[in-house]
């Protein structure tokens, strides 16, 4: 979110009377939820009323958290939040929806509004992947497509996109009104129209008139075909008869009638926009599959697991027993219904929708509890609404294939984000470092986290680490701090913007720029300040200026350089030259060039020892992990990685047997080993073997005994309480990875890169 309205602008908006402290701050991004807050610095808190919490009960904690500027509906008193600028309304979330349209208003592109008993999420997902290459989109986060989530998806809009799908679900009359006002849509989809919800509406009639109105200004609307509309009521919300046919969408034959029927509108919507055939063709081979409501997944004893538990709507109900009887052929089908209050009072009209199917076994959660233990070679349909809690019942009968997985709480990263922007001014921005795969935390997960962080730019080794993320939807700059010139072109095409740190390359970087016909691309000018690898030395900088001044092709984003001593904690007397050194470099660049540069030099450590030294902007990397050379700012900062196993045998060795290869161990008296399946291949280092790394196992450290293997470590549980399926804990609360790295004898980014991308990754956020 980068809305970049002032203060006064969003009050004169809304307006609202102002109370406390005078302010113009820019305004970047709103919030309702303080758990949700990694730094206040440019936001503004929404003091939302629900049904149980009241907003204007956290606001002390938004301010914790850095927040000054809040909308609220009462008159508070101002004397526990000092410094903060008020905007009081009538009614909190009224404004916020206000802001959104009004917000919408100032872009030009199309707004595509999806509504829909069902159907909507995956119709948006879907186009959202055929047309990802055409334009730039931004679309309703999962599904967000509420009076809350429509205004902050809305709020999401950009000045560099070029189109934007947005969801909207109502569950009372005269809701889409206000939808339609927020979203204001040029080009409409009716996915479905079913009977969710319809307990809140007088008749059908009614209920349609209300989905139909987001459609009231559109200058086309996409239909699905099973939805009956009058000639008269089509000719009202522009539909027209499709333009594509079935030749559209040969090949997903994994897919239900229902699901086909979402995909052909997706590809009469893709027709409108100007695809053709061919090229919807060749993206439906790459489409994904089904995982959002309806995520199949493999169970114990061979079943099959098809998991469905957003809700218990009747029509989503039908769509997914057809999909589990198109799926399951000769095996056997059975159905799990989780009902919960509203639904048990539907129960046989329930039912009766399940025996058209005619299923080998129907179940219902309430009245019984199927064991996972009781099938076999199963297609198991589990479903319920979100009320009935199915979706932890479906967990149970999930294959736990990963013995061995990588946790990474990313609710940690975002408090360690907010730890280094607590000594930052407000307008410096920070870099986040996110080459080798995040360190070998996974670039899609972290990346978007990061991107949703309001983190300005990326750095990565490599140009093929940047087009992963452009692939991968990630539009945050790139700075690219080893651009070979066998890239240069990824670096063009992808608008990832090179580190520049010789006369060579710079002028390779040019050629090419003028091959593809471009100009003012940014770069960015590495200077060598004493690290002594790459960079122009600091007697080049008058010839580095005569040379941009003389390339109409470049224009030079920022200057930075590479501290080699900052994690010193006893004299920080060569990062203090270093430093001196930037200073002048980078001056004497800008007043040559004529206009601001950026400058950056510090990274995590010179962050937290030198934040005097900010420049413009500073760049984090192993810190966003919490790690820092210093033990007193390790005490501020929070652990994100855990790496866990699980205990696969227990055995007895006798007094003289040894254990693993070249017999490196022989047990002295009889000792107990649980062997666990992490090896070398997995990251855990062989020079943890033979008692020197640990692992944590039931309230104790254990060590590993023998070498360790490919796949395996030996670890002795002598006096331990011990049998297979234990948990054990090789990076976590007790064995910390600063304290693995020391054992290992390497420090802690190789342990990080090391974890080989065949452990499974666990992802942690709220």
């Amino acid at each position: 979110m980068k809305l970049a309205q002032s203060f006064t602008q969003i009050q004169e908006c809304l307006g609202a009377t102002v109370f406390g402290v005078s302010s113009d701050a820019l305004i970047d991004r709103v919030a309702f939820d303080t758990r949700r807050i990694a730094a206040g610095e440019h936001l503004l808190f929404f003091a939302l009323k629900g049904s149980f919490r009241d907003g204007h009960d956290f606001l002390v904690a938004a301010h914790d958290k850095g927040v000054r500027h809040f909308v609220v509906s009462e008159r508070i008193e101002t004397e526990h939040l000092p410094g903060s600028s008020f905007l009081l309304v009538e009614n909190t979330l009224h404004s916020l929806q206000h802001l959104a349209a009004w917000y919408r208003q100032q872009f030009a592109f199309p707004v595509v509004g999806i509504t829909g008993s069902f159907g909507k999420t995956i119709v948006k997902e879907w186009l959202y992947h055929f047309l990802k290459s055409d334009y730039d989109i931004v679309r309703s986060p999962k599904s967000y497509n509420s009076q809350l989530g429509v205004a902050l998806s809305l709020l999401e809009l950009r000045n560099d996109a070029d189109l934007a799908l947005i969801e909207a679900g109502i569950s009372f009359p005269g809701e889409m009104e206000t939808l339609e006002r927020m979203i204001a849509p040029e080009v409409g989809i009716f996915t479905g129209f079913g009977t969710a919800h319809r307990e809140n509406f007088t008749d059908p009639q009614q209920h349609l008139a209300e989905k139909l109105h987001l459609f009231k200004h559109v200058e086309r609307t996409f239909v699905g075909r099973d939805i009956p509309l009058s000639e008269e009521v089509r000719n009202q919300v522009g539909a027209q008869p499709f333009q594509v046919d079935e030749s559209w969408i040969e090949g997903a034959h994994d897919l239900t009638p229902g699901f086909r029927g979402n995909l052909l509108l997706v590809a009469d919507v893709c027709c409108y926009f100007g695809m053709t055939k061919e090229t919807f063709r060749e993206r439906l081979r790459l489409l994904p599959s089904v995982s959002m409501r309806l995520e199949s997944f493999d169970g114990l004893h061979g079943n099959l697991i098809i998991n469905d538990t957003y809700n218990l709507d009747r029509e989503a109900l039908a769509q997914s027993l057809e999909y589990q009887l198109s799926v399951a052929r000769d095996r056997k089908r059975v159905v799990i219904l989780g009902l919960d209050e509203q639904h048990l009072a539907q129960r046989e009209e329930i039912l009766n929708i399940v025996s058209r199917f005619s299923p080998d076994e129907v179940f219902i959660w309430n009245e019984v509890q199927p064991d996972p233990d009781m099938f076999r070679d199963a297609v198991i349909l589990i479903k319920g609404s979100r009320a009935a809690g199915m979706e932890k019942i479906a967990a149970t009968f999930r294959l736990k294939k990963h013995k061995t997985f990588v946790e990474i709480d990313l609710n940690a990263m975002r408090d360690n984000i907010a730890f280094f922007r607590r000594d930052l001014a407000p307008e410096t921005k920070m870099l986040a470092m996110v080459k080798a795969s995040a360190y070998g935390n996974g670039i899609e997960k972290v990346g978007k986290f990061l991107q949703r962080q309001g983190i300005a730019y990326f750095g990565v080794a490599y140009a093929d680490e940047g087009v992963e993320m452009r692939e991968l939807g990630i539009r945050t700059p790139v700075l690219v701090m080893n651009a070979e010139e066998e890239s240069f072109a990824d670096c063009i095409r992808y608008d990832l913007e090179p580190a520049i740190y010789s006369f060579e390359q710079l002028d390779a970087f040019v050629r090419e720029l003028i091959a593809a016909g471009k100009s003012a691309f940014p770069i960015h000018i590495k200077v060598d300040t004493g690290m002594r690898r790459l960079g122009f030395e600091p007697s080049d900088i008058p010839a580095v200026a005569a040379a941009v001044l003389s390339q109409p092709e470049i224009h030079v984003r920022s200057v930075y350089s590479h501290l080699a001593d900052a994690d010193n904690p006893l004299d920080t007397s060569f990062s203090e030259q270093q430093l001196a050194i930037f200073e002048k470099c980078s001056t004497q660049l800008t007043e040559k060039l004529g206009y601001h540069i950026m400058r950056h030099i510090l990274n995590s450590e010179g962050t937290l020892r030198l934040p005097q030294f900010q420049f413009d902007m500073v760049r984090i990397g192993i810190g966003l992990y919490g790690i820092s050379a210093s033990a007193e700012l390790s005490n501020f900062l929070k652990p994100v990685l855990s790496w866990h196993s699980t205990v696969s045998q227990v055995k007895l060795v006798k007094t003289g047997e040894s254990v693993g290869y070249n017999r490196d161990f022989r047990a002295s008296s009889e000792t107990k080993i649980a062997i666990i399946p992490v090896g070398y291949a997995d990251g855990f280092r062989r020079s943890l073997g033979s008692g020197k790394g640990m692992v944590f196992l039931d309230g104790k450290y254990c060590p590993v005994v023998g070498k360790v293997c490919m796949d395996m470590i030996m670890v002795d549980v002598t006096g331990i309480n011990c049998q297979a399926g234990d948990h054990a804990e090789l990076i976590g609360e007790h064995i910390t990875l600063p304290e693995m790295a020391k054992a290992a004898a390497t420090i802690p980014y190789e342990i990080l890169t090391g974890i080989s991308r065949r452990v499974h990754r666990v992802y942690i956020e709220e």
